[in-house]
This record gives structure tokens, C-alpha cells and sequence, in this order.
């Protein structure tokens, strides 16, 4: 029989228990009836569309449509202001966003080429910039392709020109030989994966012309729509815009120009690029809250400024209200020059509701205007949820709306009220700098956790950076830069925007100094709840005011103390690239880590890519072996196969090639690689499909760069080419380190096909796809038993 100190206990733990649901309740209901649940529409919204981007099979937009409405008669039932109330409201709108996103996809319907090739391009010139070497980047809407006809052609299509040429107006008709490809895929499985963005861009293959492409004036534009004229003359003017910056400021500070007004990037050098990302001062590039809000308080003050020296005018008609009508103006024409990026809508929706909450007489700066901002952007892109430009963007926002709104609430200054005139400009300044020091102390943690996931970088010297090229970009930058705009139409430009790079000369020397103080740390993968787990508790704290608001910092603590004491996943010790072009392996030592390359010069997409996420200390290039060659490949085009001799003579060189090689780095020849496991066994790389046969009888683990009709090797050898990597993706293999160990593989792309790589399983001889992306894992390959191993192949049997 229990006691009754047991019983006491018992109820006194019910009670509180219940006095804490009971104050949750409480808060939930506060927070409700002053409308702070609204603050998180675009929330549920993105959360919605993020899920339905990201799950391996979407439910059909039937089957959602049908759960919606029936939460929704469920929600018009419950009574408001209670717990049931608000979670039958957030799965309406998590739904809603799941059919947002699917109703984007069905709606972009991009085409994406299915496999590389070399064909002729004749197509329409929607975009084009220019690069620091002089060449050029072109969007072309395809109008036709030739020798050969691609059948499933793409609608538009990213192409570098990079030999001397004539360069294509926007609305000209440029023809060329090009090599076509389709956008890359993860570079490691986990890591963004390209073709997601390109087939929301409506961009369906990325390549280069062969020579110069010919371009000539097209009379189609007068057939397309209004809007798509619209669109043409727009860019046409951001491009004579971006022309007319770069030929007044020559070099780095005139692409910096051009960044800052038109969103053009491209033609910065990669020092420059470098610098501003390892010292944070990228952020400056993107044309985003920063370059708004200055743009619209300098023309809002100016106006306002010189309308109030005429009293008779000041005093009949609202002043403040005209100068945010012209401020409204003047970001509309911005936004519609800078190429529509995600971050200067997010920064114009916010200026403009911004603005009009002045013409309507209600607060200007809320939490409130950046969820309407946000919900209009998710509503016509929910695509944009996934990327880091969105979502840093937002984070930064909210949390500086937040810290405004925390220090405007704080308790009067202890310090008495300046009152000499050199106390109030020592008070002012040190208003500016505490506020720049705020700033950036705030933005910079509130986009820490998107840095350390998307770019796996974190730059330790931003603070300072930031505090010295703030104050140029807001009083010298920007002002004399949008004052040159104004005068431009008169020709009267070219001092101002004179005096602005001035300004960015001097922001690229603190940038080039900051980041010769180190490049901050970098981070390798992290557990894939850590970034989910950190922006909840980060929208908790920021977009609530009630004491429920500390679980979200509760959350964040928790978050990043599991993360810390948690077990770093194991990388994998073999990586491929998707073209099965870059191998590396990890090779035995003891304080670094170091990857053996099959490559002298790796690609730098790639191995850029692999660097941080491996953390990689140094990369071991392979060794050539002297006086050694294959023998020359047979033309397959004309039927040429290899003699017995020459047979006889490829076994040898390879047989010579596997005897040479040692286990600390590759040793090549021309077209072939090869290194020895720990465990003995041999790792043949391969450029050449005629000698795949042999290839397989004296390696274990074959990584062939070239398509095969082979999907196995006949004698239980490993073989990974880039014919069942069109179906995969780049891989990660672990387990290589003892016989009896199985392998280990995590493959790019597995499950169900996307939208957006369902290109890779095109059969373009039957017109039809494979529904699923597909690993056979072989029981044990490096025990040597010689069991033929089913790898993926694609539907066209290349």
C-alpha cells in the first residue's frame, strides 16, 4: 500500500505539472490574441514546401487537397485562442505549402538534357554577362539544334563563350558548336545539388561553345508576348547599365559597381571573390536589405529635404507621404534592374511594405512586414525555401527587427544626457559604432548556423571587416552611387561613380587585409537535424514575446551541445565523382587528413566542393610512371577493335602498372590509375572501355570515366563507371579497410526520381524513364570472392 508521503509526492509533481501546462496554455493564448502566430505563416508555409521538396515520395496533390479541406472544417469547428486551435492552423498551412510546391514543379516543367553531348545551338539571347576575362556567359532560349537534333530538347540553355567574338546583344540570334551537359549533381551525396536550382531557373543544360558562336539581329521579338518584351528591354537596360559602370570604373572596383547596382558578379576576379567571402563582407555583392534601405532612405530624405525649403508646398500638402511615394519609386526601378535575385525581392517586398505603412500612417520596421515579405515570395517561388541566399536573408532580418525591438524595450540610459556639443558628437559617434557593432554582431550570428551548413565556413574576422567597410558603403558607396544613376540619363555620371570606387577600393583593401588574417574555420558535415533543430529554436526566440519563447533557447543550447558531444559521422574512405573522372582515397596518417587524387589538376568545382566537407589538410597528386604508355585506343566509330598483340601489350602495361603502385598515393599513366587498399587489394582507375575486360581481371575496384554496356565485371570485380553513375550520382564508399568488412555506399541520388533528376534515367531510344535511382550493394567485394557484382545501368544501355 503506498505511504502517504508517496501520495504527497505524487500530487505535488501533478500539480506542477499542471501549473505549467496551464501558464503554456496561457502564453499560447497570449500570443494568439496579439497576433504573433501571423508572424509565422511564411513559417508553416516554407516548412510545407521544404518537406515536400525534400521527402523521397510526395503524397499526390489529390490526397492533400482532400487532407486540407478537412483540417480546415476541423479548424472552423475548434474554438480560437486554444492549443488545438493553433496546431489545426499550422497543419493547414504546412499543407498548403506542400501543394504550393508541388503546384511550382508542375508549373516549371523544365526540360533537363538526359546526357552530354556536342551539338549546334541557334537560340535567342535573353541574358548575357560579362566575365573578368572577357568572355561571356549566355541564357539562350533555344530555338533550334542540329548535327545531331537533340529530341527532348531543353528550352534554355547557360552557355560560356570564350573565344574572341562580336558579343550578342539581348534579343540577338546566336548560333554556335557547343558542348552540352546536363546541370551537375551533388558533388558528395548531401551537398546542393545543381540541378534542383537550374530546373527552378528554367535553365535545362549548362555548357560552352567550341569556337566563336555567330550572332546575327532576330526579328522574333516583335512574336513574343508583352511580357516577354517587357523582360528583354529590362535586362537590355540592366546590361548597358552594368556596360556603362565597367567602362568609367575598369578592374575589380567596376565589377564591385556593377554587383552592388545590377546584381552582376560574374566579372569580379576570383582574389577579389575570395577576399570578400573569407573576411564576410561578401554580403555587400548581393543586392539586399543593406542596398535597399540605403537606396530608399537617401532618396526618401532627399526628397523630403528639399521639399520642405519650399514652405507653401510643405505646408498644403503631406511631405513624408510624397517622399515615401518617390522612395517607393525609386526601389521599384532598382529591384527591376537588379535580375530579380531572391534576396532584393525579399529587400524590396520589406522596403515597400516598409513605405507603405508610412503613406498609411502605421509602424514602419515590424515583424510583421518582413512575414508579409515572406509569404509573398514563398507564394509565387516556395522553390526559394531551399536556398541559403533565402534563408540567411530572412534569419538576418528577423533577428535585427528582434534586437531593435529587445533594445528599444530596454530600461532608460543610467548615464546622463550629453549636453556640450563635443559630447554629443563623441555620444553620436559612439552611437554609430555601437549600432555597426550590433549589427553586424547580429547578423553575422543569426546567419552562422546557414554558413556552417550550406558552405560548411565560418568566417572568424567578419565583426571587424564589417565595422570598417560599413561606414564606406553607407556614407560613400552608395549615396554617390545612386546619385550617379539619377544622372546618368544626362551623361553626367562618371564623377560619381569616380568618388564610389573610391569607396570600394578602399572596402577590397580591408577585405584583401582581414582575409590575410586567416580563413575563419570550416566545418565538415554536420547530423542533418542539426540546422533544422537550430532554426526552430531560432524562430521560437525571435518571433515570440511571451516566456515560451526561451524554449527556442532552450533548443539552440541543446542543439549545439548534442552536436559537440555527438560522434562525427564517418566520411567515407573512397569518393567518385559523378563522372567518375575524380577519384580520391584516404590515405594512412596521423595528425592530417589526406586524400590520394587520381588527378594533377583536379577540377575545381568538385574538389572546391569536397575540401571543407572532408576537411581535407592536403591532397596527395599521383605519381607518373615514366616511359610507360597503352597502346593507341581503336577507332569504335569505324569498328576498329585491338589486335591480340596490342591486347598482350595493354595486359602488360596495366600488370606493370598495379606492380608499381604503392598505397600512399595514385600512380598513373596516360588514362589509367591505380593504388593499393590497406588490405592489399588494388584500385584501378580507367579512361578506356576496350580494356575493361582486362581492367577487371587484375583490380578489385575498377572506377571506369566512359560508358559501358557492361554492368558487371565477369569476375566479381567492383566496377563503378560513369554509365551507372548517370543513375546515382556521385558516391561515398566505406568499409575498404578489412576483408571481412562489408562495404558501405552512399550514393547522391537514391529513391524515388525528382523532377529535377529524372533526366537521368531517360531512355531516349525508347522516349521513356526508370522510376527510381538505384545502388545495388554487393554482400562483400573486398574479400576477392569473385561474385558478380549487379551494378545500376541506365535505360539507354550506353
Amino acid at each position: 500500500m503506498p505511504s502517504l508521503t508517496t501520495i504527497g509526492h505524487g500530487a505535488g509533481a501533478r500539480a506542477v505539472l499542471h501549473r505549467i501546462l496551464s501558464r503554456v496554455r496561457q502564453c499560447v493564448s497570449d500570443e494568439s490574441r496579439h497576433g504573433h502566430f501571423f508572424l509565422f505563416v511564411p513559417v508553416w508555409l516554407g516548412a510545407g514546401a521544404a518537406i515536400w521538396f525534400s521527402v523521397g515520395q510526395p503524397p499526390p496533390a489529390l490526397f492533400l487537397g482532400l487532407l486540407l479541406a478537412c483540417l480546415l472544417s476541423a479548424l472552423l469547428r475548434a474554438m480560437r485562442d486554444t492549443v488545438a486551435h493553433v496546431v489545426l492552423w499550422s497543419s493547414c498551412l504546412i499543407l498548403l505549402g506542400m501543394l504550393m510546391a508541388d503546384w511550382e514543379t508542375r508549373r516549371m516543367s523544365t526540360v533537363i538534357l538526359d546526357q552530354p553531348l556536342v551539338t549546334t545551338v541557334t537560340g535567342l539571347v535573353e541574358r548575357r554577362e560579362q566575365g573578368v576575362g572577357g568572355e561571356w556567359r549566355y541564357v539562350l532560349r533555344v530555338i533550334q539544334t542540329a548535327e545531331p537534333t537533340i529530341r527532348r530538347s531543353p528550352e534554355r540553355v547557360s552557355l560560356l563563350a570564350r573565344s574572341r567574338h562580336a558579343p550578342a546583344a539581348i534579343g540577338d540570334e546566336l548560333s554556335g558548336r557547343a558542348r552540352l551537359s546536363p546541370p551537375s549533381g551533388p558533388a558528395l551525396p548531401g551537398l546542393n545539388d545543381f540541378s534542383f536550382q537550374s530546373y527552378f531557373a528554367g535553365i535545362g543544360a549548362v555548357g560552352f561553345f567550341l569556337g566563336p558562336p555567330a550572332a546575327k539581329t532576330s526579328d522574333s521579338p516583335q512574336e513574343q508576348g508583352l511580357w516577354a518584351r517587357f523582360d528583354e528591354a529590362l535586362f537590355s537596360l540592366r546590361d548597358r547599365i552594368s556596360n556603362r559602370i565597367r567602362s568609367v570604373l575598369p578592374g575589380d572596383p567596376g565589377a564591385f559597381a556593377a554587383a552592388i547596382i545590377t546584381g552582376e558578379r560574374r566579372s569580379m576576379s576570383e582574389e577579389a571573390t575570395e577576399a570578400l567571402r573569407v573576411s564576410g563582407l561578401a554580403h555587400i555583392t548581393a543586392i539586399s536589405g543593406l542596398n535597399m534601405a540605403l537606396a530608399a532612405g537617401i532618396f526618401f530624405v532627399g526628397l523630403r529635404g528639399l521639399l520642405s525649403l519650399m514652405p507653401t508646398f510643405n505646408h498644403r500638402y503631406p511631405v513624408k507621404k510624397i517622399a515615401a511615394g518617390g522612395a517607393l519609386l525609386a526601389t521599384t526601378g532598382y529591384v527591376l534592374i537588379s535580375g530579380y535575385q531572391v534576396s532584393a525581392l525579399r529587400a524590396y517586398l520589406m522596403t515597400a511594405v516598409m513605405l507603405g505603412a508610412v503613406l498609411f500612417d502605421r509602424p514602419a520596421v515590424s515583424l510583421h512586414n518582413l512575414a508579409l515579405a515572406a509569404t509573398a515570395i514563398l507564394a509565387v517561388q516556395p522553390s526559394a525555401v531551399m536556398g541559403p541566399s533565402f534563408q540567411m536573408s530572412f534569419a538576418a532580418t528577423a533577428a535585427l527587427i528582434a534586437g531593435y525591438a529587445g533594445w528599444r524595450a530596454r530600461p532608460r540610459a543610467i548615464l546622463p544626457r550629453a549636453r556640450s556639443l563635443a559630447m554629443r558628437i563623441a555620444a553620436g559617434f559612439a552611437k554609430f559604432v555601437g549600432g555597426t557593432l550590433a549589427t553586424s554582431l547580429i547578423g553575422g550570428v543569426s546567419t552562422a548556423i546557414f554558413a556552417i551548413s550550406h558552405f560548411h565556413r565560418l568566417s572568424t574576422h567578419g565583426l571587424e571587416a564589417n565595422l570598417a567597410a560599413m561606414p564606406l558603403i553607407s556614407l560613400v558607396v552608395m549615396p554617390f552611387g545612386f546619385i550617379a544613376m539619377l544622372l546618368m540619363p544626362y551623361g553626367l555620371d562618371a564623377p560619381f561613380f569616380w568618388i564610389m570606387g573610391q569607396g570600394l577600393e578602399m572596402v577590397l583593401a580591408v577585405a584583401h587585409t582581414v582575409s590575410g588574417w586567416g580563413g575563419g574555420y570550416v566545418f565538415p558535415r554536420l547530423p542533418a537535424w542539426f540546422m533544422s533543430c537550430t532554426i526552430a529554436g531560432m524562430l521560437l526566440l525571435t518571433l515570440l514575446r511571451t516566456p515560451i519563447r526561451h524554449a527556442g533557447t532552450a533548443l539552440i543550447v541543446v542543439t549545439l551541445a548534442a552536436a559537440f558531444l555527438a560522434p562525427r559521422p564517418a566520411d567515407g574512405e573512397l569518393m567518385i565523382s559523378e563522372d567518375a573522372r575524380l577519384v580520391a582515397i584516404r590515405v594512412a596518417s596521423d595528425e592530417t587528413t589526406t586524400l590520394a587524387i587520381n588527378r594533377s589538376r583536379p577540377a575545381a568545382f568538385i574538389f572546391d566542393q569536397w575540401r571543407p566537407v572532408l576537411g581535407i589538410d592536403e591532397a596527395m597528386p599521383p605519381v607518373m610512371l615514366p616511359n610507360t604508355a597503352l597502346p593507341p585506343a581503336p577507332d569504335r566509330r569505324i569498328g576498329q577493335t585491338l589486335s591480340e598483340e596490342q591486347r598482350k601489350l595493354a595486359e602488360t602495361v596495366l600488370d606493370s602498372l598495379l606492380q608499381a603502385s604503392g598505397s600512399d598515393r595514385f600512380t598513373c599513366i596516360k588514362q589509367a590509375c591505380a593504388i593499393r587498399l590497406e588490405n592489399g587489394n588494388s584500385l584501378l582507375t580507367l579512361e578506356r572501355p576496350d580494356l575493361l575486360g582486362a581492367a577487371c581481371d587484375r583490380a578489385n575496384i575498377v572506377v571506369l570515366s566512359a560508358r559501358t554496356r557492361l554492368t558487371a565485371c565477369r569476375s566479381g570485380a567492383l566496377l563503378i563507371s560513369e554509365t551507372n553513375l548517370r543513375a546515382t550520382g556521385s558516391l561515398e564508399i566505406s568499409g575498404l579497410g578489412a576483408e571481412s568488412q562489408a562495404m558501405t555506399v552512399r550514393s547522391a541520388l537514391d529513391g524515388p526520381s525528382k523532377p529535377w533528376t529524372a533526366h537521368r534515367l531517360y531512355d531516349w531510344r525508347s522516349g521513356s524513364f526508370a522510376t527510381a535511382h538505384e545502388f545495388a550493394r554487393p554482400p562483400d567485394v573486398v574479400d576477392q570472392s569473385r561474385t558478380p557484382v549487379q551494378m545500376p545501368i541506365s535505360d539507354n544501355g550506353e
